[in-house]
């Protein structure tokens, strides 16, 4: 179920599509024909990490996916926090895992779910503990990585580059059965994994 807004959050009026002069020319845009308030729908920042503990990449399996889906820890940026603190906190939250260090990977588009990935490799240590939200972890080696062709895939195969490894990303078909039932089961909330 995708949650989709409806109403002006100022006067509760019925939001109506209103085409408007703006910069870039004329655009409809969700507005409140009551008191002018306009839904801009802008993306949404998600934080991404690539966990390394020594020398290895953590990839976890959220409760709601299938068995076969692993992909990077993410979450949303929080107000009144840097990227750097948002992505230390979700490894934090999520694995228990303490970052030591922090690099910028690079920004990456998710347009199904209206979302900006901003993705960080994390230098972590500790004892792996996985929130209520995840299920199950693998470390794995950097050869023995495989990339999906999606947001925080795309992620993970540059930063793969940087360490001289060329990544290896999973066929159509291997994709798909790594995804198998994902799409009927996924909250709209969640920050994308893949």
């Amino acid at each position: 179920m995708s949650y989709e807004v409806r109403f002006c959050p100022h006067c509760a009026t019925e939001l109506q599509p209103i085409t408007l002069a703006e910069d870039g020319g004329d655009k409809e845009r969700l507005r409140c024909p009551a008191c002018g308030w306009t839904h801009w729908n802008n993306p949404t920042p998600v934080l991404a990490a690539i966990v390394e503990i020594d020398g290895k990449v953590l990839l976890a399996r959220n409760a709601a996916w299938p068995g076969k889906m692993f992909a990077l820890i993410t979450g949303f940026m929080e107000a009144g926090e840097s990227p750097q603190e948002g992505i230390a906190r979700e490894v934090k939250e999520e694995t228990n895992l303490d970052v030591q260090s922090t690099t910028l990977v690079g920004a990456y588009e998710f347009l199904r779910m209206n979302q900006v990935i901003i993705a960080y490799h994390v230098v972590a240590t500790g004892q792996v503990q996985l929130s209520p939200e995840l299920v199950d972890y693998r470390l794995y080696d950097l050869p023995d990585l495989r990339c999906w062709p999606a947001g925080t895939g795309y992620a993970l195969a540059d930063w793969l580059r940087t360490r001289g490894h060329e990544p290896v990303f999973f066929t159509a078909e291997e994709n798909a059965e790594r995804r198998r039932g994902l799409d009927e089961q996924a909250p709209a909330a969640t920050p994308p994994k893949d």
